[in-house]
């Protein structure tokens, strides 16, 4: 089982060449103040790059990348896209205006069931991936959702926080009923696999089934159509006296993206089941292989109250890679907002982490 960190290969290589081009940033190589912002495929920037994925850490302050929205309860269905902006260059940091941004790909809107949303893969897009635009510190997410049935074809629906702590439901390939579960701490490739393999009570490409992460401060557990399927505590993630385990507000993403192509690693084409195959029927009668989403539901569960002012998570100016602090603030999301510490709430939680990712877009390993 590979770390889904991985679908942004696919996002990386459609950057324009002059961001390519650009400076990068790393845990031992932090943005200047002309560009200030580490984005989360790597490279220093303004704008656009201080919002979601910008890693604080290897920014140039820790107040550089714009606050990250607070969580708010709620269930999103697809009776329409007007919530979703589909071109991710617009977004401003305003969570109050858009639920969600199309990082990547194509998406449209089918209503042969009540309202179903689908990503989609081509040759041409190399993937769909959509982000929340709240993020999640601590909760129960649900995703109601049909996978692929395509060799190559990878479907998920993860986690992912700004310095990679990362928590997976993910679809490879031809899986029938299978769906497999992970989880990774700041980018950090495990010497075994922390993944696990669960399985479905019908075949997931025709069915809908609820996929949930629940998500709180000493336990992760995962479920399909309410039935726990694994539990993972938090004191069993200790490596060398570190807990590993997921601890950062994350952003919500689903995305279907190709594994099974020639730039991918042998182990990530095996994972995968194999290379793509765009002679198959469904994709040349539907013109793209595809992955369709009735409903996200998220429920909070952050360990303070969020109410009155609070509409922000920001980064503690203490904060290193050694002990991330993230503080419940009332500074602006919006990137002509007010930025950083202004009008922080001095609450920090303390996170018991050590180390930090790197920029290169790294790899799992196989179950």
């Amino acid at each position: 089982m590979f770390s889904t960190w991985v679908l942004l290969l696919p996002f990386l290589s459609s950057l324009p060449a002059l961001v390519q081009a650009g400076e990068t940033c790393n845990a031992t190589s932090v943005c200047a103040s002309r560009a200030p912002c580490c984005s989360e495929f790597g490279f220093c920037g303004t704008d656009e790059f201080c919002l979601g994925g910008c890693n604080a850490l290897s920014s140039h302050e820790k107040d550089s990348c714009k606050p990250a929205p607070v969580c708010r309860d709620a269930t999103y269905t697809f009776a329409d896209n007007s919530r979703i902006l589909s071109n991710v260059t617009y977004y401003e940091g305003n969570a109050t205006a858009h639920d969600w941004v199309l990082d990547s790909g194509n998406m449209f809107n089918t209503n042969s069931s009540g309202g179903e949303l689908a990503l989609t893969l081509t040759k041409e897009n190399g993937g769909s991936r959509m982000s929340s635009t709240r993020y999640v510190f601590y909760g129960t997410i649900t995703a109601k959702l049909k996978t692929g049935r395509w060799p190559g074809v990878v479907v998920a629906f993860i986690t992912m926080s700004d310095i990679k702590d990362e928590i997976d439901w993910e679809f490879p390939g031809d899986g029938g009923r299978v769906g497999e579960t992970n989880y990774f701490w700041q980018g950090v490739i495990p010497e075994k696999s922390n993944g696990d393999k669960h399985e479905a009570d019908t075949e997931t490409f025709s069915n809908y089934h609820d996929y949930t992460v629940n998500w709180q401060p000493e336990t992760l557990t995962f479920l399909i159509d309410g039935k726990v399927v694994r539990t993972v505590k938090r004191s069993e993630a200790v490596v060398n006296g570190v807990s590993h385990y997921p601890s950062t507000p994350s952003r919500v993403q689903l995305s279907i993206w190709p594994a099974g192509i020639e730039s991918s690693a042998p182990g990530t084409v095996e994972w995968a089941g194999g290379m793509i195959d765009y002679e198959h029927e469904d994709y040349k009668s539907a013109g793209q292989f595809y992955t369709l989403v009735k409903s996200i539901e998220i429920k909070c569960a952050d360990t303070q109250p969020t109410t009155g002012n609070i509409t922000s998570y920001v980064w503690g100016a203490d904060s290193t890679s050694q002990s991330p602090v993230v503080i419940y603030s009332n500074s602006s999301t919006l990137l002509n907002g007010a930025s950083g510490m202004h009008g922080a709430i001095q609450q920090p939680l303390q996170l018991w982490m050590t180390g930090l990712v790197g920029l290169l877009v790294v790899f799992g390993v196989c179950m």
